[in-house]
């Protein structure tokens, strides 16, 4: 089962799972997940081949949404479930496929579509890290100043210092990358609220993508938030947790 940490207890509203995005964890959702724990109990994953949780030479996206459907079942079913990106795509395979568990879904930038772009250049920046050099995580950052603001800062997160190597299977995630940026074709679709939540600044969930999300969330509304690119929930966190919560507690 994936590693997984829970903040707040068992209250009035259903548990919130959140899946992370590629090259996260977990714990990069701490924040939020604290502050939205005073509604009931959040947890919080790190997905297969990332942080604490085990690897596998699978990263298809039937196979996470397996790994979300394992904790949603010993967490309490039905649950509701927040998804970045990939993690987004994960939580959407798990609402189609197994509706009975989830109670509400929320996708936070990304839709259910094959992309073009690769994330081959980070992974590429990772693997030439001489971990022979590395005492902190800044040493790590030295190492990386080819790659934009505030990613390598993101991916040092991973760092297993001590273990002087990353907590993130980038053979794996090499090889599945065509499956990471892809979609699944999925049978039936997920009739419950849906918010498929955007960064105004980004361009991963655009108006034409709505033919191919109604089909499968003919109950899906759709709002973003000014200022925000793709990593929406750091750039604006409080409007993040504000849209998240006022979408779970409407009745």
């Amino acid at each position: 089962m994936l590693n997984y940490t829970t903040y707040g207890a068992t209250g009035a509203a259903r548990p919130l799972l959140i899946a992370h995005g590629l090259f996260g964890s977990g714990r990069n959702w701490g924040v939020i997940a604290k502050r939205l724990s005073d509604r009931g109990e959040v947890n919080a994953v790190d997905m297969r081949n990332h942080a604490h949780s085990f690897w596998d030479g699978s990263h298809s996206y039937e196979a996470l949404a397996d790994d979300l459907a394992q904790v949603v079942e010993k967490t309490g079913a039905p649950a509701d479930v927040l998804g970045h990106s990939m993690g987004g795509k994960a939580a959407m395979v798990l609402a189609v496929t197994r509706p009975e568990l989830v109670n509400k879904l929320v996708v936070a930038d990304i839709a259910p579509v094959a992309y073009t772009h690769t994330q081959m250049g980070p992974i590429e920046a990772m693997r030439k890290v001489d971990f022979s050099t590395v005492e902190r995580r800044a040493d790590v950052l030295e190492q990386m100043t080819q790659l934009e603001d505030g990613l390598p800062e993101f991916l040092a997160q991973s760092v297993d210092v001590a273990g002087k190597k990353w907590r993130l299977n980038l053979d794996v995630l090499t090889d599945e990358m065509g499956k990471i940026i892809g979609f699944p074709d999925v049978d039936g679709s997920f009739d419950g609220d849906t918010l498929f939540l955007s960064g105004a600044a980004s361009d991963y969930v655009t108006r034409d993508h709505r033919t191919t999300i109604k089909p499968l969330f003919p109950n899906a509304k759709f709002a973003k938030i000014p200022g925000a690119g793709h990593w929406l929930h750091a750039q604006k966190p409080r409007e993040f947790e504000a849209n998240v919560r006022a979408f779970l507690d409407r009745t």
